[in-house]
């Protein structure tokens, strides 16, 4: 039988949009699945970008400059949307009200406000799937370690701590660009670093106190002159989980100046009677540690077979990847459109509520840089 095709269009033809290109060209490396995305057209304001779509993905039939055109056109019925956080309430509340699912980068607006006004658009359009892209935790140990917190194997949580780390900015030669302006990003980045608790202590952080540093103050403007980073460089927030029976301390990091890192992502849990933790700095390898009373205490590394949420041609024996890990996501995404709640494995795309959780969190670890205080998150729950 054949797939089902889910015809998209793409806004914002940069890095990621290529990613998605390259993610439907490699369908054929998924197994059991019955469904397709195939990109029809695509948008972006600078044509040379459009172009490179047309040169190398043949099944796209029309390109445009205006996103409005593109969401009228009938024939689309899915959106991936990465454009600056700066427009993301605009076009996402525009995609989500012209019928179109949407998948869009994180964060989900620039900040707590305009994830706000995303939230209500998706409040009155209940038969749009919108979906919020979150690769990492499709990493094969990632999705082990989700399976261990669904089984509860961990006893008493003692400590969670997760980050997403990377370098690039180590380097004060490098022109500035959007991401260190704070008009058009604040805390963007901020996202993986609450992705992989996101489903399973989101509503239970409590307390953040915050610690910004800014290291780069500076660099160049493409011009030949300078422009000031009004970003921060790195955030280390200190957070306290409260459940029905524990407390718990959980350590959240995003950090644009990491040395030796490039797009690092972990995640480490400790527990009174199992511990684990995984890193994409080595994809291959998770850690664990059973806890019997009185035994030794040792830590288990061994190599994870790559087994993903959807079944590929490759074998277990083989190293899996970000494009892999891209390709994951787009297949759950795709599996929402056609199957809705009856997807075909255990774990779905981060959810727009995930995101808003995720803004709810930085938003109060702002607060608390600029108090010196230690702030209490409202859920309103």
């Amino acid at each position: 039988m054949a797939n089902q095709i889910i015809r998209f269009g793409v806004i914002g033809c940069g890095l990621m949009g290529k990613e998605f290109a390259s993610a439907a060209a490699r369908w054929c490396h998924l197994t059991d699945v019955d469904f397709e995305p195939r990109i029809v057209a695509v948008c972006d304001a600078n044509p040379s970008a459009a172009e490179w779509f047309q040169q190398h993905v043949p099944s796209v039939e029309r390109t445009y400059s205006e996103y409005k055109e593109l969401l009228a056109d009938p024939s689309v019925e899915a959106i991936y949307c990465a454009v600056p956080h700066n427009l993301h309430a605009q076009i996402y509340v525009d995609i989500i009200r012209a019928g179109k699912h949407l998948l869009g980068e994180k964060p989900f607006g620039i900040d707590q406000d305009a994830n706000a006004v995303i939230q209500q658009a998706i409040d009155k359009m209940p038969q749009v799937i919108v979906r919020c892209s979150s690769e990492f935790p499709f990493f094969p140990g990632a999705q082990q370690i989700v399976q261990w917190v669904n089984e509860n194997r961990f006893g008493k949580i003692i400590e969670v701590e997760a980050g997403f780390w990377h370098s690039s900015d180590l380097d004060s030669t490098k022109p500035i660009n959007w991401k260190r302006r704070i008009a058009t990003k604040i805390h963007g980045r901020s996202w993986h670093a609450c992705a992989p608790f996101a489903s399973a202590f989101r509503q239970e952080t409590k307390k953040c106190p915050f610690a910004l540093t800014k290291i780069v103050n500076e660099c160049p403007d493409g011009r030949g002159g300078t422009a000031p980073c009004e970003t921060w460089d790195n955030a280390v927030l200190a957070c306290e989980v409260e459940t029905a029976d524990q407390k718990f301390p959980m350590l959240l990091s995003t950090k644009r100046i990491a040395p030796g890192h490039a797009n690092t992502w972990f995640i480490r849990i400790q527990g009174t009677d199992f511990s684990a933790e995984f890193s994409t700095k080595y994809p291959k390898q998770i850690a664990s540690l059973p806890y019997e009373l009185g035994r030794p205490q040792a830590w288990h590394v061994w190599d994870v077979p790559n087994k993903s949420a959807y079944g590929t041609i490759t074998g277990g024996i083989f190293e899996f990847g970000f494009s892999d890990s891209i390709l994951q996501m787009w297949a759950a995404f795709c599996d929402e459109i056609v199957n809705r709640s009856g997807i075909r494995q255990f774990f779905h795309c981060a959810t727009p509520e995930e995101a808003a959780g995720s803004h709810l969190v930085f938003t109060a670890a702002l607060a608390s840089e600029r108090t010196g205080e230690t702030v209490t998150i409202d859920w309103g729950i």
